[in-house]
């Protein structure tokens, strides 16, 4: 197996940070959990100062002392950051010199020339899934936003024909697939091989989406038969560019670090051997750090410079590519630091002791981790996070492929029903302009397959491979 990035500190202590018995962890890990879900639900706390808050919560309950606590949610919060945090940097500058050069728009316009009405939904979840690659959940919805709208007014389609599938292909990229944040945490939490999970991820995907976009989007028009809403159309990234890069150029931008990270786990299964020379130079050009590094470079050319962008606008892309993923950095280092929490509490030994004696299989139990965690706080991250650092020590014991099949297994349970807790919920009633109960009938159903879709195929291909 393989690692993220720097090798997690403490993750392996000698002795837990309390001798507490199960029934005291099992209240506290309760305990600290509840403490995040009703700071982030009841009192809309930013989720970075829930989990500081809940980790240490859990601390106390656990019987730790304070000082112990603190060190072991530092150590968390340091050590994921350092694994995840530059990869996270790089995808955002990615996806805004995506954006921000037209490159987004011309694989839209591309592939839209092409399609029949009839492919239409097809069509849009292709786009999606390809644009969703590089993109945080939020930006793919604002970039595929005005796309939607105007083809379902142009086309005369349903609304939800068209954006059931654009919606799907996005959702499934922001769970399943590195380079996301979710699922690169989970990777660096329980030890996963990236492009083992990446590929799995993949073949995951597929059925997945295909089911909750296209087909789903069928009964889902009937259910909720709106057309596009009268209101004036939000302007495109490319609409002030007087040229924008080439659709190949843009293609071949987005997949390159996918093929150079799918190419190392390729290598590493063929050759085998660590010691051998085109594994060693796979092992470096496959890293997920240099595959994405080497994506932002070749984007400022093939994306910024057909764009005419000079050397001041490339600067200041990457700088208002960074500026968001502030908060994200900030969720995901303390979501690490509950993390190491619990595992210094000796809580995933714990449930590794208790698992034992179960029937329940290892990667069911994690997704169902994860689905309690996102309805209780809404969020996919955190539902991530906390369901990795839970279910971490299960992984010792397994294969490669099962400890891929884990991260995959977490990531699926964490899209289940968005409601009203969830900002993704409102993000699509408001563009859309749909009702509370129309978002739950088409959006909330939606995620819900995808999780119970993606987490079935997880557990077959366990039996299989």
């Amino acid at each position: 197996m393989t690692r993220l990035g720097v090798e997690m500190l403490a993750a392996d202590p000698v002795e837990p940070i309390t001798s507490a018995g199960h029934a005291q962890l099992g209240i506290a890990v309760l305990a600290g959990i509840a403490v995040i879900v009703l700071l982030i639900t009841k009192f809309k706390m930013h989720a970075f100062l829930a989990l500081t808050i809940g980790s240490l919560a859990l601390g106390a309950f656990a019987g730790a002392p304070l000082d112990k606590a603190i060190t072991s949610f530092t150590t968390g919060l340091g050590s994921t950051v350092a694994g995840v945090g530059v990869l996270i940097a790089l995808g955002a500058i990615l996806g805004k010199l995506l954006a921000d050069s037209g490159g987004a728009d011309q694989i839209v316009d591309t592939i839209l020339a092409k399609a029949s009405p009839r492919s239409m939904p097809w069509a849009m979840v292709l786009i999606a899934s390809v644009i969703g690659l590089p993109l945080f959940f939020e930006v793919g919805i604002v970039l595929l936003i005005p796309v939607v709208l105007m083809v379902a007014k142009r086309g005369n389609y349903s609304l939800m024909r068209i954006g059931i599938p654009a919606l799907a292909g996005l959702s499934v990229m922001h769970g399943l697939i590195p380079p996301h944040p979710g699922p690169l945490v989970a990777v660096d939490a329980v030890e996963a091989n990236l492009g083992l999970t990446l590929a799995l991820g993949v073949l995951v995907a597929i059925p997945t989406v295909i089911i909750a976009g296209p087909l789903f989007s069928k009964v889902a028009a009937r259910w909720v038969d709106v057309q596009a809403p009268d209101r004036m159309l939000p302007q495109r990234p490319s609409e002030d560019l007087e040229n924008r890069p080439g659709f190949g150029a843009t293609l071949a931008t987005i997949l390159l670090p996918v093929v150079l990270m799918l190419s190392k786990a390729l290598v590493d299964i063929i050759v085998d051997d660590p010691e051998h020379t085109v594994q060693r130079v796979f092992d470096v050009i496959g890293s997920p750090l240099i595959a994405l590094l080497a994506a932002v470079i070749v984007g400022m050319f093939t994306l910024g410079r057909p764009a005419g962008f000079t050397k001041e606008r490339l600067s200041s892309t990457v700088e208002k590519g960074l500026m968001p993923i502030a908060g994200i950095l900030l969720i995901v280092g303390a979501g690490g630091g509950f993390k190491q929490t619990l595992i210094d509490s000796g809580v995933g030994q714990m449930i590794l002791d208790i698992s034992k004696d179960w029937s329940i299989p290892a990667l069911l139990l994690a997704w169902l981790i994860a689905v309690a965690i996102r309805l209780a706080t809404g969020s996919a991250t955190v539902a991530t996070i906390s369901a990795a650092g839970l279910v971490a020590p299960l992984a010792a014991d397994m294969s490669s492929t099962h400890t891929a099949l884990l991260v995959l297994a977490i990531g699926a349970g964490s899209v289940f029903f968005s409601h009203v807790n969830d900002a993704g919920f409102w993000l699509v009633k408001e563009y859309f302009g749909l009702s509370v109960g129309q978002t739950l009938k088409t959006w909330s159903v939606m995620e819900t397959i995808i999780s119970v879709v993606a987490g079935g195929l997880v557990l077959l291909l366990s039996l299989i491979i």
